[in-house]
């Protein structure tokens, strides 16, 4: 039976679209999803990890392991998120229309989110469409 080097079974867990735009020295670590999106240099992802199109990570950022990062996310440079930490980006989430039919991406409009510079997300915070960081270097926890 073949030995895996850690490196190697890490390659094999992770899920990383060729649309995925990956700057110099990031580090992905088992476990992840992402597609359509970018990350800045230097930034590192934890396991478990789903980054969805169109959402952008600045440069030596660090995404902690659970984290859900969708479309319509912005998040600066140096920013820390947290374990379990969670971005919405539609206020009134439905799984059908009014008429009935399942909803597709035509049926409603993204919110875009803002994480400012330097900003620290605690872990398991929920944050909704529409928001802004507080500005540089601030400290968000539950909202």
């Amino acid at each position: 039976m073949r030995e895996w080097s850690s490196e190697e079974r890490d390659g094999l867990l992770r899920r990383i679209a060729p649309d995925v735009k990956l700057g110099r020295h990031v580090r992905i670590y088992a476990f992840v999803n992402l597609y359509g999106c970018e990350i800045g240099d230097e930034s590192s992802i934890g396991a478990f990890v789903e980054i969805q199109k169109g959402a952008k990570i600045g440069a030596r950022c660090k995404i902690q392991s659970h984290t859900f990062i969708c479309e319509g996310v912005t998040i600066e440079d140096e920013v820390f998120v947290g374990h379990n930490v969670s971005f919405i980006n539609d206020l009134y989430p439905r799984a059908t229309a009014e008429d009935g039919r399942v909803q597709t991406e035509r049926d409603w409009k993204v919110i875009p989110t803002l994480v400012k510079q330097g900003a620290a997300i605690g872990s398991g915070a929920v944050l909704l469409g529409g928001i802004t960081g507080r500005g540089r270097w601030s400290v968000q926890g539950r909202s």
